[in-house]
């Protein structure tokens, strides 16, 4: 954000009123404010601040009965609807896990919070929203016709803050870091590699060798990882509805990690953006967003987890997609033939 003096609460209204057919999130980038003080301008208007600790609003969320759970950041938005349930607190990570909704926390992304009232053409639309220290949307759960109402007020009696303030402080927003490797340690990732029993640990063999996600698949090479053209994300897409695959959507932000477990059955492009639009579960992809795309092959005690891992052009993290496997079936054997089936990018030689 560019330095400019902050608008005043009163300002942001009387704007928002001016351009109300804009989303939040367009307002906010339009006019240089972060969303979180966006939605801070209308506390005593519809809006009340609340305790962000996961520990305090997770139990009061789970007695809300159907809502939409979302999550996003820069290139995608996944979208939930179910029931919150089986909350496990943690201190570094915590979660939800049901079989619609199934989300992990990180506690320290919840720096605000707020339940968010509006008018809506079929009556009030009310919401819980999260926000980071720069005031990006961190998760957001919107109530459906059938939420609980009163659930919803005994959250706002029980968790409002002393503090009102319709002013937001913010901390400048922390960019994607970018792509990091050591290619003098590249025979050194790629041992250490084969010797994964968990996909877990490979962040921890990326932290110890002082790289990251992009960086490690940039020099490790096959058998480990292969570098598809950006296109491959529209294709697995398309394949994986066609062939009736489920998968395991991945999509998330500093602080949350939504996750869809299930089949995708509507594709639809619109502009720039691929859309699904599936009962109870949307995914709102930007295409051109799209800079990097990897086919990668991790072992574990349950055999390889093969993804494809779409990276914008910063080096941030899009969304990563797995084969899923349920007592039912193991759609994993054909995931990987449709992930193998993919065409890879002119082949570059490993750094020794």
């Amino acid at each position: 954000m560019t330095s400019r003096a902050p608008m005043l609460p009163a300002d942001i209204r009387t704007a928002r009123t001016e351009h109300a057919k804009l989303r939040d999130r367009d307002f906010a980038e339009k006019f240089q404010i972060s969303e979180a003080q966006l939605v801070a301008a209308y506390v005593g208007h519809g809006v009340t601040r609340v305790s962000a600790a996961p520990d305090d609003l997770m139990p009061q969320i789970c007695d809300l009965g159907e809502v939409m759970a979302l999550t996003r950041n820069t290139s995608c938005v996944i979208e939930k609807v179910g029931k919150y349930e089986n909350y496990h607190s943690g201190q570094h990570a915590s979660m939800i896990l049901t079989e619609a909704i199934d989300l992990r926390f990180f506690p320290r992304h919840f720096v605000s919070a707020f339940a968010v009232e509006r008018p809506g053409d079929d009556g009030p639309k009310r919401s819980i929203q999260i926000f980071d220290a720069a005031g990006d949307a961190v998760h957001k759960v919107h109530l459906r016709p059938n939420s609980n109402i009163d659930a919803y007020t005994q959250l706002i009696n029980k968790l409002a803050l002393e503090d009102q303030s319709a002013e937001q402080p913010v901390e400048p927003r922390k960019p994607a870091e970018a792509p990091k490797a050591d290619p003098e340690k590249a025979e050194m990732l790629r041992s250490e590699w084969t010797k994964m029993t968990d996909t877990h640990q490979f962040m921890r063999l990326t932290s110890k060798l002082k790289m990251n996600r992009l960086g490690a698949y940039r020099i490790a090479g096959e058998p480990f990882v292969r570098a598809l053209a950006p296109e491959a994300v529209n294709t697995m897409l398309h394949a994986a509805r066609d062939q009736a695959v489920e998968v395991m959507i991945f999509v998330g932000n500093m602080g949350c990690i939504e996750i869809h477990g299930g089949p995708i059955q509507t594709l639809r492009e619109m502009g720039r953006w691929q859309n699904i639009l599936d009962p109870g579960f949307d995914l709102h992809l930007r295409r051109d967003h799209i800079a990097e795309v990897w086919a990668v092959n991790k072992p574990t005690q349950r055999g390889d987890a093969v993804s494809v891992e779409a990276f914008d052009a910063e080096g941030g993290l899009i969304l990563q997609v797995f084969g899923r496997r349920t007592e039912a079936k193991d759609h994993r054997p054909a995931w990987n033939t449709l992930v193998a089936d993919l065409e890879s990018l002119p082949v570059t030689e490993p750094a020794e």
